[in-house]
């Protein structure tokens, strides 16, 4: 079975999406895209139908529709895709409100179709290896955990899109850039019930924040510190995720959450790991998570043919995230 896709947005992310697609012939087919800039439109196959309008390609012959567009949209479109019969993947973040993600879930739910966002680096191996830890209590009592999201953001990126630094469509750059790293958290130590948090903007003329720090509670107990910056010089310095706990201590980073960088753990050696995930370098010069949305889209086929999860984030748990997320600019 070859799972028939239509894409909203062909932008930066979008066109990953389309390229990854393309590789896995076995198991899908790209038959509609939509996007609302024609430049965006220009150079593909001329078997698939092309769309200005995004409703109209709801009703195209679909069974799965990837969102690309800015966050700002993702729950209006996941909405309207569902209730038109269409299963969903759409990227990070999930929406921008916990209302928002209300919606999104009660509509795959009243539509019966299925509600993916992509969370890719729960398929990177240093955080498989992290989580197996934690699901078999290897670690014993989880202390505390550091995160830090210490990337380089010019200004060019955010001149290439309208939508980037505005409150009303990006909202925040926990929402961006370290949406990802808050899924891991949120997956191990549950969602974030206390914060105390800074923001400020330092190095660009933008609406949003550029660097906060906040401190945190997870449901679990777990206190923690999650730190971001758009402000390092020239590039990416580090994305980490550092846990000290009753039986051990571990740091995953790399620029991609790919490499180990410490382990000491109670009766466990460090895991010998190749990393399969691939560098990526955006239009702009600027990089962003690693680029594991194969393994995603691979997962979200079978669970589509076989009813099986692999590590996919839903509609119910990513909202966690992002109530998360709130909770964190609430306490500003």
């Amino acid at each position: 079975m070859r799972i028939k896709v239509g894409i909203i947005g062909l932008g930066h992310i979008g066109n990953r999406h389309f390229d990854i697609l393309n590789e896995l012939p076995s198991q899908y087919k790209i038959v509609a895209v939509c996007d609302s800039n024609l430049k965006n439109l220009r150079n593909l196959d001329r078997k698939i139908t092309i769309y200005q309008d995004y409703e109209s390609l709801l009703y195209a012959d679909i069974d799965l529709v990837h969102i690309c567009t800015p966050h700002h949209l993702h729950a209006e479109m996941t909405i309207k895709a569902l209730s038109k019969g269409n299963h969903v993947l759409v990227e990070k973040p999930m929406c921008l409100t916990s209302e928002e993600a209300k919606a999104m879930i009660a509509a795959s739910i009243k539509y019966k179709r299925k509600l993916f966002v992509v969370k890719q680096n729960r398929f990177n191996e240093p955080v498989a290896a992290v989580q197996q830890l934690i699901e078999k209590g290897k670690l014993g009592k989880i202390y505390d955990v550091q995160c830090n999201v210490w990337w380089n953001r010019n200004e060019k990126y955010y001149l290439q899109s309208d939508w980037r630094g505005k409150l009303k469509t990006e909202r925040g750059a926990l929402f961006t850039q370290a949406s990802h790293f808050i899924d891991l958290l949120v997956w191990w130590f549950g969602p974030v019930e206390k914060a105390k948090t800074m923001l400020a903007t330092k190095a660009h003329n933008i609406q949003i924040e550029d660097c906060g720090h906040s401190i945190v509670q997870f449901k679990s107990g777990t206190i923690g510190s999650i730190n971001w910056n758009n402000n390092l010089f020239e590039k990416n310095y580090e994305g980490s995720v550092t846990i000290i706990a009753e039986k051990g201590t571990v740091k995953i980073g790399g620029a991609y959450l790919n490499e180990i960088e410490y382990w000491n753990v109670k009766g466990i050696k460090q895991p010998k790991i190749k990393s399969q995930v691939k560098p990526n370098l955006y239009k702009g010069n600027y990089q962003g998570s690693g680029s594991n949305h194969a393994f995603v889209f691979k997962a979200v086929a079978k669970a589509l043919i076989n009813k099986s999860n692999n590590n996919l984030v839903e509609g119910i748990e990513a909202k966690a995230g992002i109530d998360s997320i709130v909770k964190i600019y609430q306490s500003v």
